[in-house]
Formats: C-alpha cells, structure tokens, sequence
C-alpha cells in the first residue's frame, strides 16, 4: 500500500531526488477526527508547537462538548463536530459568535471532504473511523491513520480506493510508523518479515489464573504508553497487537508469514524490518505519541522537537520474548481472523468492541472478552469478497450476537 505510493511522492519520474528545499514543509490545513482523545489532544499539542506548519481546520468530538469548546476557542478552526446531538445547542451557542461552523451527528463524515482540508488525521476509536476515512480518500485527502480499526475491518476496501485515487495513508500508530521510517529509501527492495513489537501490557507473564480476578483498574494502568481506555483494555488482553498485525498487513502489503510479534517490555524499539539479505533495521526512542503523530503530519520533513531524548545511561538491558499465545488469545484469534481474511477481520473488531466495553461496565471478566471474540468467529457467517454494505451488516450483527452470548 504505501510502497507503491510512495514511489510516486518521493521520487520524481526522471528518479532525480528532489531537494531539501523542494520538500520543505508548506503549511497544512488539518482536520482532526477525534480531538478529544489521546491521540486527538496530543496532536493539538505538536500543531501549538508547530503552527507555523500547521492549521487546525476542521475539529470533530463524540460527546465531550467542554473540551471541543475550549479547543476551538484556542485553534479557531473552520468547522467543528458534535456528534451528541443533545451537546449540539451548548457548542453552538459557544462557538456561534466566533465564526465557526457547528455540525452534528453523522456530519463527521462530510466535513472530511471540505476543500480546505489538506489532510485528515484519523483519530476516532474503532469502527466508527471507516466511512469518514472513506469519504477522505474519495475526496482526495492524505490520511494520517491513528485508527487502526479502519483498516481491520476493511483493508482491502481502503487500500484499493487510497490507490484508487492517489492518496497517501501515514500510520500514526507507533509501530507501524517504526516500520515506516524503516523502509524510507528501501522501497525499491523486498521485505523478508516485519517484526511488531509488544510491551506485554500491565499483566506480562501472569496465568490464566490471575488473569480471571483481573479488575477494571487494574487493567487501565499500562506500564508505558498513555492511552485511551478501549487501546488500554486491547493491550492488556494483546488485542491491541493482534489488530495492527492485520493492519500492517494491508498497510505495508505483506502476506501472513511476513508478520511477527515479540514482547519487548522496555518500549524502546518501537518495531524492526528484516530484509531479504538478513539484515535488520529498527527504529528505537522514548515511548512518546507525539513523535509517530509529528512525523505522520510533516511527512518527509522532520520537524525539530524539544521532546525528551533517549538516555542509553538509563536502558543497559532490552529484553525480547515470545508472546504467550495461549494464555492471551487475542493475538492468535486475530492471526486467524487475518488467514480466513474476507469479513472475519471485521467480526473480530466488531466483538472486541462489545465485550471491552463490557469489560469496562464491569460486566463480565477479563478472560471473557476473548471467549466472546471466539465465539462470535465461529458463529458468523463467512463473506470471502465483502463490498462496504457487507461490512456495515456483518458489524452490525456481529455486535448483536456478541450481546447475545453475554446476556
């Protein structure tokens, strides 16, 4: 996917390679799916500290209405999202005599395609980002890609339509942007395997024993990324992991056998790239968003930071181990879901995201959200070709029938 398209961007036709000056960063207009989030408030941060680069354009939020108020008020963008509709009146009324545009409901998706818009960071949780990315890519917007759902759920379908009409899709997720950053100046040479790696989340070697006494809190409390709370629960049950497997696949255009997880506790390197001839490249640094985020925004260039640098004083020892499949499930269910292929991958997410959100009511244990995962990929129908209806039915039943096996 972004081999093929990168060839085009990075390269002149004559192959002359363009300089420094011809790639310097003009301003960018941004939109930012999800603003309230981790990754939407720790994108604003790299935009305040880079707003002779960046213009915040477009703002949308699912139902926090106070901190949409206060972002737009500090980054006056064009057009703003509430997708509460109850929130709709209390954002109006506050952003109304400063000029901006207030939409609602399922606007997410049309704001997306403004000619304004130069890119779209994708930022929203779960499946909710596919047709707002869909829309993007028809309008002919460069991705920044923090939503790795989209791509589970319907990579061939977004891959084929990115190429389609010649857009770029930047991973913003930390390992797949390693991965990126890899293979810059090694399009033109074939990949061996990718390997992803995995902190092993807050319960890294405990048994299935413990795992089932797990609490809600205790889940939430990750050892070194500041996230969400659904990206939280997924790393701890390895979800997480499993889910940018299948979109490394589409991603970097691999097949299964080219994928590989290992634990690496430390979250130091962030992910390698093994080459045909055996070498390895890994890109390392401090466990920080705001780096895959910054670099996903100003791609080719790299912006100056004043970000924390990487101490080797401080990390004498990094440890790599191989995943323990049997005791965390996901990341296998999610190796099967990507070799059945079709609709699976969208099954998958679809239960995922019932039984985290259950897991996070407090109604059933840690263990069972793999179980419901499970279950539902053996209950659901298999589609080998879907087009987008088929997604959006094989979602939508899935959610019913993950329901079903909880209540």
């Amino acid at each position: 996917m972004i081999e093929g398209l990168q060839n085009r961007y990075c390269r002149l036709p004559s192959g002359r390679t363009l300089s420094h000056k011809e790639i310097a960063p003009s301003r960018k207009n941004i939109a930012i799916l999800g603003s309230t989030g981790s990754i939407g408030t720790q994108a604003l941060e790299v935009i305040s500290a880079n707003s002779e680069f960046f213009q915040v354009e477009v703002l949308t939020a699912g139902s926090n209405a106070d901190l949409l108020i206060e972002q737009s008020i500090r980054f006056r963008p064009n057009a703003v999202v509430i997708s509460d509709s109850s929130k709709y009146q209390k954002v109006m009324q506050a952003l109304n005599p400063l000029d901006i545009k207030v939409y609602t409901d399922n606007a997410i998706a049309d704001v997306v395609t403004m000619d304004s818009v130069d890119l779209v960071l994708t930022a929203l949780v779960g499946y909710t980002g596919l047709l707002p990315t869909i829309n993007a890519i028809k309008s002919g917007k460069t991705i920044a890609l923090a939503n790795k759902e989209t791509l589970v759920v319907a990579g061939q379908l977004i891959t084929s339509l990115a190429e389609q009409h010649g857009v770029n899709i930047y991973p913003v997720d930390s390992e797949h942007s390693a991965i990126f950053q890899c293979l810059m100046g090694e399009w033109h040479n074939p990949i061996e395997k990718i390997i992803l790696t995995a902190s092993g989340g807050p319960f890294l070697g405990r048994d299935k024993k413990f795992l089932a006494q797990v609490t809600r809190k205790e889940a939430l409390n990750h050892p070194n990324w500041d996230m969400g709370a659904k990206i939280t629960i997924d790393s701890a049950t390895l979800m997480n992991k499993g889910l940018e497997v299948i979109e490394a696949k589409w991603l970097f255009g691999l097949s299964l056998d080219q994928v590989e997880v290992v634990i690496h506790p430390q979250s130091i390197i962030h992910s390698m790239v093994q080459f045909t001839d055996g070498s390895i490249k890994a890109q390392m640094g401090l466990p920080d968003m705001k780096l895959p985020i910054l670099f996903a925004l100003s791609y080719p260039q790299r912006l100056a930071t004043d970000f924390p640098r990487l101490d080797f004083s401080k990390f004498t020892e990094l440890t790599f181990e191989q995943p323990d499949l049997q005791t965390f499930r996901n990341l296998a269910l999610a190796f099967e879901a990507m070799k059945l292929g079709g609709n699976m991958p969208c099954v998958l997410n679809a239960a995922n995201e019932v039984a985290v959100a259950e897991f996070l009511q407090e109604r059933i244990g840690f263990m069972e959200m793999s179980e419901v995962v499970e279950s539902c990929l053996s209950k659901m129908p298999f589609i080998k070709s879907p087009c987008y209806e088929d997604f959006v039915a094989t979602d939508k039943q899935t959610r019913i029938k993950a329901q079903e096996i909880i209540n």
